[in-house]
């Protein structure tokens, strides 16, 4: 809570309780913002938000209301300079560590957690805003100004020192994180993917370079040397590069060994190799794990005592997380949505598995079509048998995604069962014992979209469901 003359001098000393952009979430006395979106326009709903209550408004357009109006000149780079002194950000009271890659976001931010404890380091990103006082989700992997400088007082408030969080490259498109100055900047990887909104591999490499511009001079880039995009990133880096990856980096991976329960790792480190054992499985994840621990390096972790944290790794909910129904068969929950993510998942599973693989997934909606087909063949070949359902299908009708998915494949061993519950069910009923089953695409969203509905579901409660 702030006055108003407290962010704007000059202006009366009225009470200004929050920051909003949505109209329809302003309470009384919230200053209302009117951000230009993508497909809407703020300074349309000004009537609505007084009528719920805003004490002010902040606007580029000319609007005739009987509240005070502050104008500038650009309300979405305002939004920024607003949230900064409403939440008294200061960049010195708190490390910002920044995740950005096509796959691996979220399993490196929460290793980062669990390696350094959720009481000094917080979580933000898919899973929502963690640490040792609040858990709770969120709707944007990396929000608006109006909810990301709230979630950094939290933090703060809450005796963190530092922040792990995921930065997508939509945030980087939409220019949510312009101006925000990170201590560390890591990338994972790089793959086609949300080219529905980015158009070209081009520009979303460039938004995913834009976070490792925004790096302080005295901060770090960690680097994924195997990565094809590597030399193109590096070259842009600000502050110090660190590297890991198979080839001569940093943090080198000598040897990997994979079994059902963990991995063990060779990392060699400044000419000494370390005997590693990890909870995470498949290769992918040792690239995920180097990448935490070289985080923790930065900021002058000592190397044994991190290897002695890693068995308190936890399993990022939905991202290869066996579930415990059953000892019959295995049942897999798991965000894959990409070629990349599913190539990799599937490395995993045809090393360790007894039986049959049944795969359950989809494809969003009105976005990137161009990955469907080859999603689809990955999916086929490597499926014993694959139900083919929704997956936040929002306008779009599933059928015609699923004829995407399997367009160029010749394979029979699927079906399609447009309820994402129901071809759930058939899939756990067709289990048999030391099957997989591989529930895709939705990991731990509470959502389905729909048309342009948040409807609210979940794949773990419908497991969940089915064994109850």
């Amino acid at each position: 809570m702030k006055k108003l003359s407290e962010l704007y001098s000059g202006y009366p000393d009225i009470i200004v309780n929050d920051i909003k952009t949505n109209s329809k979430e302003v309470k009384d006395g919230d200053m209302f913002v009117c951000i230009k979106g993508v497909n809407a326009d703020r300074h349309d709903y000004v009537n609505e938000a007084i009528n719920n209550g805003a004490s002010c408004i902040v606007a580029s357009k000319k609007i005739n209301v009987n509240v005070p109006v502050i104008y500038v000149n650009d309300t979405n780079s305002e939004l920024i300079n607003i949230c900064k002194k409403f939440y008294d950000f200061n960049p010195d009271d708190i490390k910002i560590i920044g995740v950005t890659g096509t796959n691996g976001k979220t399993t490196v931010a929460s290793i980062i957690q669990d390696l350094m404890g959720n009481d000094v380091c917080g979580y933000l990103g898919t899973n929502g805003i963690i640490c040792n006082s609040f858990n709770e989700k969120i709707r944007n992997t990396t929000p608006d100004a109006d909810r990301l400088y709230k979630y950094f007082k939290r933090f703060r408030d809450s005796g963190c020192e530092y922040i792990s969080m995921e930065t997508s490259s939509e945030a980087f498109l939409r220019g949510r994180l312009n101006g925000l100055e990170f201590d560390v900047g890591i990338l994972t990887n790089i793959s086609s993917d949300h080219l529905n909104i980015h158009k070209t591999i081009e520009n979303y490499v460039e938004c995913k370079k834009k976070l490792f511009k925004q790096v302080k001079s005295n901060g770090f880039c960690i680097l994924n040397k195997d990565d094809k995009y590597f030399d193109e990133i590096k070259e842009i880096c600000n502050g110090k590069v660190l590297t890991y990856g198979k080839k001569e980096s940093d943090l080198r991976i000598i040897d990997v060994y994979e079994s059902i329960n963990e991995t063990k790792i060779v990392l060699r480190y400044k000419n000494k190799d370390y005997n590693v054992v990890s909870p995470l499985l498949g290769e992918f994840n040792v690239y995920n794990l180097c990448a935490g621990i070289l985080c923790l390096l930065s900021f002058n972790y000592d190397i044994e005592e991190i290897i002695k944290k890693i068995s308190n790794i936890r399993i990022p909910h939905g991202r290869m997380e066996f579930l415990p129904f059953t000892k019959e068969y295995s049942i897999i929950l798991d965000y894959a949505h990409t070629p990349d993510a599913f190539i990799k998942i599937y490395d995993v599973l045809n090393k360790i598995k007894k039986g049959r693989i049944i795969t359950v997934t989809g494809s969003a909606g009105g976005r990137e079509h161009e990955k469907r087909p080859l999603m689809g063949q990955i999916v086929l070949d490597n499926s014993d048998y694959c139900i083919f359902t929704m997956d936040d299908p929002r306008r779009e009708a599933v059928n015609t995604i699923i004829d995407d998915l399997v367009s160029t494949s010749n394979k029979t061993n699927y079906e399609r069962i447009i309820n994402r519950e129901l071809a759930i069910k058939k899939a756990l009923d067709m289990a048999r014992k030391n099957d997989i089953v591989l529930i895709a695409g939705k990991g731990d969203d509470e959502y389905m979209a729909i048309n342009d509905e948040y409807i609210p579901y979940s794949d773990r409660e419908v497991i969940k469901k089915y064994f109850n």
